[in-house]
């Protein structure tokens, strides 16, 4: 009688493959909400198209930013990722990839994004530094305070300084809003995030601007928008960018509307639709200030 054959083991995952998930290679959202509102502070800072040198400096630098930024915030949150269900099999929580592992791919990453920056100004260089540590301290922000998303918005703004530094060698008033508006956008979708892991986030004790709006969670969202979108009408008006400008302003408003319908419910599925949406507000107004200089 001849013994049983085993089945196959199922086939182990390769190391690239579980690096590549690890820096959410395949949920490009995260590094497009970025993006945009960077190439737009780099339009503005040039006056136009600012060259084929930057326009790689800052898409390579703010997509290796990202990853980096994914990597430190997953080693951070490693044992509070096992009690979420959306995180419990990323790749350091389920152990497939380990800390000392982890720490080397944030390492590289950062270093070949500093290597970007070290081909601009030095005053790019400078600001660089706080961005990184920013990123750093970011996911730690969760234990203690009420609005981490305001400390991303602190981190994944510094694209918007950098780039009027590596233009102009400053950073002017006009940055600044632009800054601000920026800061208001990340609160708003980052709150729509929080909104998917409320439930779990309550039962380990994580803080994050949904359990802190409470009811208020959704006209809390939408006023972050309006302030972004009236902050970044306000600057950027004197710059006369004319139609193209306002047209994508209007299709950044109806953006806005949109996901007010998608988040008025509060579904798991509706609040992470619309996060997973909200780049297009910032495409929609890099597009119409791209477009505004060339054709002005």
């Amino acid at each position: 009688m001849t013994s049983p054959v085993a089945s196959p083991a199922a086939p182990a995952r390769s190391k690239l493959s579980l690096y590549l998930d690890l820096i959410r290679w395949n949920r490009p959202a995260g590094w497009l909400v970025l993006v945009w509102p960077t190439l737009a502070a780099l339009w503005v800072a040039a006056d136009g198209f600012p060259g084929w040198h930057l326009l790689l400096v800052f898409v390579l630098g703010t997509v290796l930013m990202r990853s980096a930024g994914c990597t430190i915030n997953d080693i951070a949150d490693r044992d509070f990722d096992k009690h979420v269900k959306r995180t419990t099999q990323r790749p350091i929580t389920s152990g497939q990839v380990s800390v000392p592992e982890a720490v080397m791919v944030g390492v590289v990453l950062t270093l070949v994004a500093f290597g970007l920056v070290l081909s601009t100004r030095w005053e790019a260089v400078a600001w660089s530094v706080p961005a990184v540590l920013f990123t750093i301290l970011y996911p730690f922000t969760k234990r203690f305070f009420a609005m981490p998303q305001a400390f991303l918005g602190i981190a994944f703004n510094f694209g918007i300084v950098i780039a009027f530094a590596a233009v102009t060698g400053g950073v002017p008033l006009a940055a600044w809003v632009l800054w601000l508006a920026n800061m208001f956008l990340v609160l708003a979708y980052d709150t729509e995030y929080a909104m998917v892991d409320r439930d779990d986030d309550l039962k380990i004790g994580m803080k994050t601007s949904a359990i802190t709006l409470g009811r208020f969670d959704v006209a809390g969202i939408m006023a972050f928008f309006v302030l972004c979108w009236g902050l970044t009408a306000w600057v950027l008006a004197p710059y006369q960018l004319g139609w193209p400008f306002w047209l994508g302003m209007g299709a950044a408003a109806a953006q806005i509307v949109w996901h007010y319908t998608l988040i008025r419910h509060r579904t798991r599925e509706g609040c992470f639709v619309a996060f997973s949406k909200s780049h297009w507000i910032g495409a929609c107004m890099f597009a119409g200030v791209a477009l505004g200089f060339a054709l002005r």
